[in-house]
């Protein structure tokens, strides 16, 4: 199986040591974060420079909408997800429209800057449990989650954006926060069903290019690791028996729930076990060097992540452009002032 690395950068310019750093061929890929951001046209400046080192380098970032949107000011702000939930329950054929249109407006806004991907959507379910989901969550309802991502996912798709989604099986019931916590999900194999409806239904539906899973040990399923760690989760049921076939994203093994596993040579070396394509390493340089040369010294064939680069070119002055306007207009009454 072939992997690849996607790490991170400190700050809003490429420095030396961050080029010589990227420069490394078990590299694929960069995500940004809100310290890598200060207004538009600097992170234009900084896709571009990022670019110019390695134009096959994929550059990524968070920005779901709600509380995960790491570019703010002079982007648009986008709602919280859950606001499409509560829309759904009145008048469905109004939020599968905006659905689709706010999957577009972001896709757009990020590819006229220079960002190839989002990790969006959240396919979890909202318990009204896990302070860290929440009202990232569409909604509680599988169906709605399922009909919901998929317009958003046409309209990423619509812009030229791959969707990746998000937490793998299913990250809504626990309460303990992974970025902190390794989460521990005790429920019947059967109570997962419903978790894993909106990821079976888009596989089905050839909707998602990439998927990521949560840091949650599920301990009817497999007891001693994480999703993110499991074979069984990641090749017998999300591979074999929910036939998915794109690439599959540990998430940030810098997160205490992948912490537990080890060093991040041994966390690397886990998530590769069990299925992973990429290896997400965030925040810390030298624990991502330590897995770049993990995946050198074990000769691991390298994979690039060329697919999820925009398929279609966002018009350069996107903000006067009639589709964008035409978004911003229909949106109006979801957008956060």
């Amino acid at each position: 199986m072939s992997v690849c690395v996607m790490a991170d950068i400190a700050g809003t310019e490429l420095s030396t040591a961050d080029i010589e750093f990227i420069n490394q061929p078990e590299i694929a890929g960069l995500i940004l974060f809100s310290r890598n951001y200060e207004n538009p046209e600097q992170l234009k400046s900084l896709c571009a420079a990022i670019k110019a080192v390695r134009e096959d380098l994929i550059i990524a970032v968070d920005q779901e909408g709600g509380r995960v949107q790491r570019f703010r000011n002079g982007f648009i702000r986008l709602p919280a997800m859950a606001c499409l939930g509560e829309l759904y329950q009145k008048d469905t054929d109004a939020a599968l429209l905006q659905a689709k249109l706010l999957g577009w407006l972001m896709a757009a806004e990020l590819i006229h800057h220079g960002v190839d991907i989002s990790f969006a959507p959240v396919l979890d379910l909202d318990y009204q449990r896990s302070q860290v989901i929440g009202d990232r969550a569409f909604a509680s309802d599988p169906k709605a989650v399922t009909c919901l991502t998929e317009a958003f996912v046409d309209g990423m798709n619509s812009a030229g954006m791959a969707a990746t989604a998000k937490h793998f099986p299913g990250h809504g019931y626990v309460e303990a926060d992974s970025h902190l916590e390794l989460p521990t999900d005790s429920r019947r194999k059967a109570d997962l069903i419903e978790d894993m409806q909106p990821f079976r239904d888009l596989i089905s539906k050839r909707k998602l290019s990439a998927m990521m899973p949560a840091h949650v040990v599920f301990s009817a399923v497999d007891e001693t690791n994480t999703a993110g760690f499991s074979a069984t989760w990641l090749q017998d049921i999300l591979r074999t028996q929910l036939g998915f076939d794109g690439l599959i994203f540990s998430d940030d093994l810098s997160m205490e729930g992948a912490a537990a596993s080890g060093a991040p040579s041994v966390r690397a070396e886990k998530a590769k076990k069990a299925g992973c394509n990429v290896l997400l390493i965030c925040n810390n340089r030298e624990a991502a060097q330590e897995i770049v040369d993990t995946v050198r010294e074990q000769h691991w064939d390298l994979i690039g992540l060329d697919k999820m680069k925009a398929s279609r070119v966002i018009p350069e002055k996107l903000y006067e452009s009639s589709q964008w306007l035409g978004a911003l207009s229909q949106l109006k009454s979801l957008l956060p002032e």
